[in-house]
């Protein structure tokens, strides 16, 4: 299979070539190259796709997954015998870098990122924000917050709200925009440097070697990585003279945990708004996007035309992300759509889901825990 550069591919005619997207659903929904088609490479493999049909024998394919690698092992497949095809070389991460904008782009799309803030996405973005804060208490006077980055559509807004509700000045904090490097390929640290820069978030970037830690581990290796990094978060931001750090959930996640839970872990419990760390004295974790919805984030970053990092894990290459939970992303994913499913009947599942943990009710509960110790409807039966 022949490759072609991001830069080589501009310079074609659009009308004469296909561009089709072979990664899993959870990385396509994440953010696609404009444009193209999503066709999953297993149902290539499987030769259960049928859509290649329909694309005119005189046009390119041109083959691409998050680095490179597996669009290249599409030679040879049977569906695809006499097609003209190409694997786009370096992938998905290769095209958003052939992307990096100069210094003058670079303001512009800074300006329009926080001007979309402000105005188009206010209500969808910045309400839900500030509600979180005021809501759950998770801004307070002289607070040294770490917002952790990483890399992802996420956290980077979340880090664009925090230097909006700053601006507002209502009381006074100080932020750290805090980067952990744990073993990223030179690829996509340079993605996340790149994106910080033009979004105008000064960065502070630190190097641990989690990767390689959670690479020999066999089971749960995706929970063990997840609890390391967040460690190694704590440590750093008490070492810089932070109070809390800044985690990037948002409502979505919430309520795929509680559902999740119930599903996978036979267990009610909810992912909370603020935490105290058990290991840190005197630091909390907090989730500002508590309240926000991704589809919300995700309509901002299309807007801007921003293309982000998802799981830059090399224990898989094709991971859709990592969670603190240890679910898997295939979990997740199958969660988020049966969520999707239950809504077309009932438009307020989502609500019910999140609103269920604030409506316990003991009396009609089985058995329950409270700071560790069991408690039983019969003990006070």
């Amino acid at each position: 299979m022949n490759e072609i550069t991001p830069e080589e591919l501009r310079k074609w005619p659009k009308d004469s070539y296909e561009l089709i997207d072979i990664r899993d659903d959870g990385l396509a929904a994440y953010g696609m190259i404009p444009g193209a088609l999503h066709i999953p490479i297993e149902t290539i493999e499987e030769g259960r796709n049928t859509e290649f049909k329909n694309i005119s024998k005189n046009k390119k394919l041109v083959f691409y997954c998050q680095i490179g690698r597996r669009s290249r092992e599409l030679d040879g497949e049977e569906c695809l015998e006499g097609r003209d095809i190409y694997s786009l070389k370096g992938g998905y991460l290769a095209y958003v870098r052939a992307g990096m904008l100069d210094e003058a782009a670079r303001e512009e799309k800074q300006h329009r990122a926080e001007e979309s803030i402000r105005k188009k996405f206010h209500r969808q973005l910045f309400t839900p924000f500030a509600k979180a804060c005021k809501t759950y208490q998770l801004i307070q006077e002289g607070d040294h917050i770490a917002v952790c980055i990483s890399g992802g559509k996420d956290s980077m807004l979340m880090a664009k709200l925090f230097q909006e509700i700053q601006r507002h000045r209502h009381c006074s904090f100080e932020l750290t925009f805090l980067v952990m490097d744990p073993g990223y390929n030179r690829e996509n640290r340079e993605l996340i440097e790149s994106n910080a820069k033009a979004l105008g978030i000064p960065i502070t970037i630190f190097e641990s070697e989690i990767f390689d830690a959670v690479d020999t581990i066999e089971n749960s290796p995706c929970y063990i990585c997840a609890r390391m990094r967040r460690g190694y978060l704590y440590s750093k931001a008490k070492e810089l003279g932070c109070n809390k750090i800044a985690l990037g959930h948002h409502y979505d996640d919430v309520i795929e945990t509680i559902l999740m839970g119930m599903l996978y872990g036979a267990q009610i419990q909810t992912m909370m708004p603020k935490l105290h760390s058990t290991n840190f004295e005197g630091m909390e974790l907090i989730r500002p996007l508590y309240l926000v919805r991704e589809s919300d984030i995700c309509a901002w970053r299309d807007y801007n035309d921003l293309h982000f990092l998802q799981c830059a894990c090399h224990f898989t290459e094709t991971c859709t992300t990592c969670h603190e939970d240890g679910t898997t992303s295939s979990k997740r994913l199958e969660t988020k759509k049966l969520i999707a499913e239950l809504k077309k009947s009932n438009p307020f599942v989502e609500a019910n889901i999140f609103r269920s943990v604030e409506n316990v009710n003991l009396d009609t509960l089985i058995a329950y825990k409270k700071k560790g110790e069991r408690h039983h409807f019969l003990d006070e039966y």
